[in-house]
């Protein structure tokens, strides 16, 4: 791998890193398995596209995009908390929608930033490491803001709900409330990768976000792997570095001359993703009965 493909694993790591850390939100903190990632990834990247088009600031524009995300997070939880549909069903439904909302967007199934304004255009002077070093930047205030978040009191009942939802109203915790902050939270923060990957990519398409929600748990899975704590920031940690890591192990793939001569191309991506879940998925209880025996023994 050069320094070409070096640059672009890591761009890609740190822009999936911040949907993994919404990931994270929902199916870890609030145990809430949610597939609303699907279609706030690419209703991020749509809202932004369209925002930048009509002559809006690229921050202020990735701001539109991010509060899109929150919208439908909101509509998730909603689904679930006051109409009692189940939460996965819930999820599904506002996906569905989403991609239909995606293309009322833009109007079509995709659109070109050629020749628009990015954040990412004061940044030339860095050459192919300047998207690298803003996209760092820009996960690292979201990590520090989400670790003093889930310190404060509304961040600890939070923490609370999805650890144990009765025993949290027990305690005077609205449960229902945190529920909503949550997903609006974590699909605020898929959204604005979202918004992200349409200014590195210099287009915004409709399906975009197929497959998102299966690297977001991949990342989550692999930073429990690799760093298996239970405070808050080196849980954020260890996702960002399984996003980084996976994105890293995807190019290595993608430009190995052996998986090539083998039959690998770039469209079994999604197969080799899948894959990987599986085998992470039973490395990780694999590990737990081995620790669970220990410590009987």
């Amino acid at each position: 791998m050069n320094l070409i493909g070096l640059a672009a694993a890591l761009e890609s790591g740190l822009i999936y890193a911040l949907m993994a850390l919404g990931v994270l939100i929902s199916f870890r903190i609030l145990d809430f398995p949610d597939l609303t990632a699907d279609g706030s990834f690419p209703l991020g990247g749509a809202v932004t596209a369209v925002s930048i088009v009509a002559g809006i600031n690229p921050w202020l524009a990735c701001i539109f995009g991010m509060m899109a995300g929150m919208m439908a997070g909101v509509i998730t939880a909603w689904l679930h908390i006051k109409l009692g549909v189940l939460q996965l069903l819930a999820g599904i439904l506002t996906m569905t929608a989403l991609w239909s909302v995606n293309l009322r967007i833009m109007n079509s199934p995709n659109i070109s930033l050629l020749g628009q304004p990015t954040i990412f255009q004061t940044m030339t002077d860095f050459g192919v490491w300047g998207n690298v070093i803003l996209l760092a930047m820009i996960v690292f205030v979201a990590k520090l803001i989400l670790d003093w978040f889930f310190g404060t009191q509304m961040g600890l009942s939070m923490r609370a709900t999805g650890s144990n939802a009765k025993m949290a109203q027990a305690q005077g915790i609205n449960t229902g409330r945190m529920t909503i902050v949550g997903m609006a939270i974590s699909n605020g923060l898929v959204a604005l990768a979202g918004s992200l990957f349409v200014q590195t990519q210099a287009f915004s398409d409709v399906s975009i976000g197929i497959g998102t929600i299966v690297i977001g748990l991949v990342a989550v899975i692999m930073g429990e792997a690799i760093i298996s704590a239970k405070r808050i920031f080196w849980l954020t940690l260890s996702v960002i570095l399984g996003s980084v890591l996976y994105r890293f192990f995807i190019q290595l793939a993608l430009s190995s001359d052996v998986l090539r001569d083998i039959g690998f191309k770039s469209q079994d991506l999604n197969l080799v993703t899948a894959v990987l879940v599986v085998i992470l998925l039973v490395v990780s209880a694999q590990k737990n009965k081995l620790f669970a025996k220990r410590k009987v023994v």
